[in-house]
């Protein structure tokens, strides 16, 4: 995976210098502008960096999908510049909008943390109080983070743009574009019906619940997370409509699977690992796929108890451990491990078909395994 980790360097190189080159603008507005820029450039610092890896390896698969390799040399490997820059910057924009997601994602769900470190809105919040400013901390936390966000997903448009403004391919940069804006639609859905589940699932059927929750999971985050960077890649790289149609059968049951880890981690995961409390989705309540076949799997009594205490902020730590323990007796964690696996093998059985590069669809396998056997 040296060519994964070259390229992350490579994003997080192009972030540093995108960023800072707007930040001296903020900054010369005004000096109460400095936590603005500070913040955000914590922010996008680190991080796994899946979504510019995707937008990566989708680029390689078409670009080398007429390699042949019979000596042993590596016909995925990376040119030195050229298209790279344009793919560099496209893939950094994606992060830049995933840091924009995840600030707005904390206010959201009202999460005080983002890994291991206090949230953007509790920052703010913070700031507020050390200065000793009038009005409330917690709404200038809010609006501040809210605007901080805002201003993520400006720059991400911009740089996004820039990468296109770097391809030749005029038919490229349209593919390219109208998948981002379609990515964006779609978490923006997404999200909407995570926070409306929360809410809305007592006015539907319990039978309805699970494809529901499945719903949630292709909107708000398979298709964000794994397939519409991936086809942004390869969207950029020219593909065809084989190649696409193969990328998003790969994509979208690896972003399944990669989004029901992230749903086992939110209640089981270990706070020093993820940055995150233990039990989160039970304080923020919400209606996942795991939540949905425990209430399908245990009886009236033991569910009534489970739905009254999800998504109560105060949890105890007791209340935590007990939920948890309701839902590993009911089956589920062993059901949701199951849909991993088969979502997994669903979406290799299309990579080995799939018309791409053969060193490309090695990375692609291995970064399968990485995001969906991970701890945090």
């Amino acid at each position: 995976m040296s060519e994964s980790i070259r390229f992350t360097d490579l994003i997080q190189s192009r972030i540093d210098g995108f960023f800072e080159s707007r930040a001296s603008i903020l900054v010369s507005i005004a000096d109460e502008l400095s936590p603005v820029a500070g913040f955000s450039r914590d922010f996008l610092s680190g991080g796994k960096r899946f979504r510019a890896l995707f937008c990566f390896w989708g680029w390689q698969a078409v670009r080398t999908a007429g390699d042949v390799v019979d000596d042993g040399s590596d016909a995925g490997s990376v040119p030195a510049s050229g298209a790279l820059d344009a793919v560099v910057s496209v893939a950094s924009a994606l992060e830049l909008f995933h840091a924009a997601a995840l600030v707005h994602d904390d206010i959201i769900d009202n999460s005080d943390t983002r890994r291991g470190a206090p949230a953007a809105h509790k920052r703010f919040e913070r700031l507020h109080d050390q200065e000793g400013w009038g009005g409330s901390g917690a709404a200038f936390g809010t609006g501040a983070a809210t605007l901080l966000g805002d201003l993520l997903l400006i720059l991400s448009d911009e740089l996004f743009d820039e990468g296109l403004t770097q391809l030749v391919s005029a038919p490229a940069r349209r593919a390219a574009r109208a998948e981002f804006n379609r990515m964006r639609l779609d978490v923006t859905a997404g999200q909407y019906l995570d926070i409306f589940e929360e809410i809305g699932w007592q006015g539907r059927p319990d039978s309805d619940q699970l494809a529901r929750a499945e719903r949630v999971i292709v909107f708000k985050s398979a298709k964000y997370s794994i397939e519409s960077p991936l086809l942004i890649g390869g969207a950029l790289a020219g593909a065809n409509v084989g190649q696409l149609e193969a990328l998003r059968d790969f994509g979208l049951p690896l972003g399944i699977a990669y989004q029901l880890r992230d749903d086992l981690l939110g209640v089981f995961g270990d706070a020093d690992v993820t940055g995150k409390p233990s039990g989160d989705d039970l304080r923020e309540g919400k209606r996942t796929v795991l939540i949905a076949l425990t209430r399908d799997a245990i009886p009236s009594g033991a569910r009534a108890a489970l739905d009254e205490l999800l998504g109560d902020p105060d949890l105890t730590p007791e209340q935590i451990r007990t939920m948890q323990l309701t839902i590993r007796e009911s089956g589920a964690v062993e059901k949701v491990e199951r849909m991993i696996a088969d979502n997994v093998s669903r979406a290799i059985a299309a990579l080995d078909a799939a018309p791409l590069g053969a060193a490309a669809k090695a990375h692609l396998r291995d970064l399968a395994t990485t995001v969906t056997r991970r701890t945090a």
